[in-house]
């Protein structure tokens, strides 16, 4: 009996740990003109790199997911073509969150490796992570359609994966340079997608998408803690990402920007604050959204009289 309570007691506590959000009315539902009519906008995700801030795309995920605002395809970009792999590999963003938990610094950075002509990455401990939680998966065999970009180090292109191991995918978009060795896929020589494109909204209106919402981790790169070459590395390429994702937001319908400023990049101890963060912006965001929505359907409604 005493161990039937003790079980009843720890069960009741680990779901009060967990953050909910409170009741609110479905923003896109069977009431609405769109769906009932058999129309309804086609939907890009676009969540951008940025390193550990990445844990706060599971928060915005969380909400949509909530709200069931329907996403059509998502469009990853390094850190953020992480998440999408995890999302579209499983069932729920709850799912997603508790993975999440087992998603440490160690499991992404194997700092055991060196050469002045790679970097100071392997990069096998992330490719073995992402075996172990999507295993075998193609692209095209997610839940939900994942477009994965990555840099052509020897010509500047945009490359984007739709179809293909979803590991060689993401293990290309997320090769930050100079720490991750490049991966050659196809006769291409890659790194990450961020180098080309951190926030491809504009690709995701080439993709045919009708309403763009963005998730955008790159907005503070402050930093005044470097003290080793690797910082000066991540630190450079973060830079380089916030300053070439700018021209790219006008793009976007939504911009998402959770407040992950105050969470360095290599940090993997601050997921649940990184999560709500995420939480919280999406969560502003709503109206917006809404109204993106409205907007198109008012558009269509005109165009038909």
């Amino acid at each position: 009996m005493k161990k039937s309570k003790l079980l009843v007691f720890m069960l009741l506590s680990a779901v009060s740990a967990c953050r909910t959000l409170p009741p609110r009315p479905i923003l896109i539902n069977e009431t609405q003109p769109w769906l009932t009519q058999g129309k309804k906008p086609k939907v890009a995700l676009v969540l951008s790199g940025g390193a550990s801030r990445g844990f706060a795309h599971i928060g915005v995920l969380r909400v949509l997911e909530q709200e069931k605002i329907p996403i059509d395809f998502v469009i990853g970009t390094s850190v953020g073509s992480l998440i999408g792999a995890l999302y579209g590999a499983s069932k729920n963003s709850f799912e997603l969150e508790w993975l999440a938990h087992d998603l440490n610094k160690e499991d992404i950075f194997d700092f055991t490796f060196m050469t002045p002509t790679q970097g100071f990455v392997k990069g096998d401990r992330l490719m073995t992570f992402l075996q172990d939680k999507v295993g075998e998966k193609k692209l095209e065999d997610l839940r939900i359609p994942l477009y994965v970009t990555a840099t052509d180090l020897e010509t500047g292109e945009l490359v984007i994966f739709f179809t293909g191991s979803v590991v060689n995918a993401v293990r290309a978009s997320a090769g930050i340079p100079a720490l991750f060795p490049p991966i050659t896929l196809d006769g291409r020589v890659l790194v990450d997608g961020g180098v080309a494109n951190n926030i491809p909204a504009d690709t995701a209106r080439e993709m045919g998408a009708d309403i763009v919402i963005v998730v955008d981790i790159s907005k503070t790169v402050v930093n005044r803690s470097l003290s080793n070459i690797k910082d000066y590395a991540m630190q450079s390429s973060a830079i380089m990402m916030a300053i070439n994702s700018q021209s790219k937001l006008h793009f976007a319908d939504i911009v998402i920007k959770p407040e992950v400023g105050a969470v360095g990049i290599w940090d993997f101890s601050r997921k649940k604050e990184l999560i709500s963060a995420g939480i919280d912006s999406a969560e502003k965001s709503l109206p917006q959204i809404k109204a993106a929505f409205q907007k198109w359907f008012d558009n269509q409604t005109a165009s038909r009289k």
